[in-house]
Parts: structure tokens; C-alpha cells; sequence
């Protein structure tokens, strides 16, 4: 720990919450940290500082709103004064790569990971960005709309990034308190109040009526089956299952389960129809040509599902 005051409260709750996340992940002394300004990743970087760590915050602009560039540098300005390094990064999303606001956050997505595993190549460092039990609820429930229950790992790689999620376990009041206790402005991102995105709209409409239901908060059951459900996906995919015949033995839930952890470790957007029909690659094979999927690490590309030897396979889309 630094000699130097400390910079929190000595009764500080909420910030204590964040502290004890960052504490049960392990890191090493380095590590880096996902910038944006906003009250999570805030919360999540002064936690990294208070517990001794070697901070590299990192501040993505994206360019595209205004005052982007200006915003990405206050947030590195802010953890420079808690004692992290910090870079401000600037990316381009790819032009086109989608009609809708949906289209356009998942290539922006595709786009801040790759620059993070750029940034934190040279030193070989972690990268801890601050997803929240209330992003783990939302998570299962854009996955089940989907058609696949899922939640996110504590530790995963994306887009060639070793990205670690230490406060899966802390809810948004503690990020938002946790900065009002330590004096940190900030950020309100406009598309946090949009209810075009559909995590948005789960978590303005959706999770509040679901908590009036029960009479009680129905996050922490949800981020709990969330995070039970990526238990059983990192289950499933060491080693990956391909076997066709191993899979339609299978019970129809657990082949479902297995094909979609296979995807998702092979980079293929997963959606119900697609699953299904992988399914019946194994199921109800009479020589049938290969299933259309998509990629979700590069947008707009389109790939194969083939069944070849017995086995399903990932082919280059035509």
C-alpha cells in the first residue's frame, strides 16, 4: 500500500464494496483499467489505486459524439489525480457497419477492445473493465431474448484482450455512492438514458416491472443465474464439443448449451435460430448443406456451420 493520505473516506461503504471486488479478482501489481468517466469505470479505477495496484487507466474515444475527444480527457485527467497513468485512445468505427444504434454499439464494441488489447500488449497486463451485477441481470436478459441464457465470466479474452470483470458481484448504487464519496465527477452518458438500445430499455422498463412482480429487487437472482449460466458455458467449452454424434445424444437443453458455448468460443454471433439449426446438423443429418451464421468479432461477416467428418466445423461464409 502507498504511504500517501489516503484519498477516500475512512467511512466509506459503497467504495468499500468496490475495494473488496477488486480484492477477490487477484490481479497483479500492473494491470489496466477501461476508462470511459462514467461512475463504474471511475469507481473501478480509484479502487484499483486504493489497493496498491501499478493503474494504466485507459480512455477510448470513439468519435462519435460530440465532445468525445474532450470528455475521454477528463477521465484520464481524474485518475492521473488518484495517482494511475493514463492514455487517451482514439479508434474508428467502421463506416456502414450497421443501420441501427444497435449495429453501431456492438462495432464500436469490436473496435474498443481490439485498441485496449493494442494498449496493453507491451506490458502483458490485464484489463479490468466494470461491468456491474446490474449489467450481469441485463446480460441474461438480452440472452434469453436471444434464446440463450448466458452471463459474463469474471475472466475471458475478447478481441485478443485479457479482460478481467471484478465487480460482477457489486451493484450500480455502489459505483454511483462510491463516487459521490470520494468527489468524482461523473460522466452521464446520453445513450444510457436511450431507450433504443434494448439494454436500455431492460433497464428502465423491463427490471423495475420485474422487481414490482416479486415485491423485492430482482437483480441479484438474475446476475446470479447469469453467472451460473457462464459457469456452465466455460464448462462446456473445455474442450469445446463438436462431435456430432456425442451431440444428439445429448438432452436437447445441454446440445443447445454445448453448440452455443462452441460458437461463441469459435467468435459466431449466437442467436436461437442458429443454434437450432447447427442442432439439426447433428439431429436430423440427410446431407444437408451448411448453417449461415455471423460473426460477432468482425461485423457484417458471414461464416458456415458445416458438418464434415462427423464433426461441425467453421468455414469462411461464401
Amino acid at each position: 500500500m502507498s504511504s500517501k493520505k489516503p484519498f477516500w473516506p475512512r467511512v466509506s461503504p459503497h467504495f468499500l464494496a468496490c475495494r473488496r471486488g477488486v480484492r477477490a479478482a487477484a490481479f497483479d501489481h500492473a494491470v489496466a483499467v477501461g476508462l470511459s468517466g462514467g461512475a463504474d469505470s471511475l469507481a473501478l479505477m480509484a479502487a484499483l489505486v486504493a489497493e496498491g495496484h501499478d493503474v494504466l487507466a485507459l480512455c477510448v474515444d470513439h468519435g462519435l459524439q460530440d465532445g468525445s475527444r474532450a470528455q475521454a480527457e477528463r477521465a484520464a485527467e481524474q485518475a492521473r489525480k488518484l495517482g494511475a497513468r493514463a492514455w487517451v485512445l482514439s479508434v474508428e468505427t467502421a463506416p456502414g457497419a450497421g443501420a441501427g444504434p444497435e449495429s453501431m454499439e456492438a462495432a464500436a464494441r469490436v473496435a474498443r477492445y481490439r485498441v485496449l488489447a493494442d494498449a496493453c500488449a507491451a506490458e502483458e497486463l490485464e484489463v479490468a473493465v466494470a461491468h456491474t451485477a446490474d449489467d450481469q441481470a441485463e446480460t441474461l436478459l438480452l440472452g434469453a431474448l436471444r434464446g440463450r441464457v448466458t452471463g459474463m465470466s469474471e475472466r475471458s479474452e475478447v478481441e485478443g484482450a485479457r479482460v478481467v470483470r471484478p465487480l460482477l458481484g457489486v451493484r450500480r448504487a455502489d459505483t454511483e455512492g462510491a463516487c459521490a464519496e470520494l468527489g468524482l465527477s461523473a460522466w452521464q452518458d446520453p445513450q444510457n438514458a436511450d431507450r433504443n438500445f434494448r439494454r436500455v430499455a431492460l433497464r428502465c422498463e423491463v427490471i423495475p416491472q420485474l422487481s414490482r412482480i416479486i415485491g423485492g429487487d430482482a437483480v441479484p437472482a438474475l446476475a446470479q443465474a447469469a453467472s451460473d449460466a457462464a459457469l456452465d458455458d466455460a464448462a462446456l467449452r473445455t474442450p469445446p464439443i463438436t462431435d456430432c454424434a456425442e451431440l444428439a445424444a445429448m438432452a436437447e437443453p445441454r446440445r443447445r448449451r454445448a453448440i452455443a458455448a462452441w460458437l461463441v468460443g469459435e467468435g459466431v454471433e449466437v442467436t436461437r435460430k442458429g443454434v437450432g439449426d447447427v442442432g439439426k446438423l447433428c439431429t436430423h443429418w440427410h446431407g444437408q448443406g451448411p448453417v449461415a451464421v455471423r460473426s460477432a468479432r468482425h461485423v457484417g461477416q458471414r461464416l458456415e456451420v458445416a458438418r464434415i467428418g462427423g464433426k461441425l466445423a467453421l468455414l469462411s461464409g461464401h
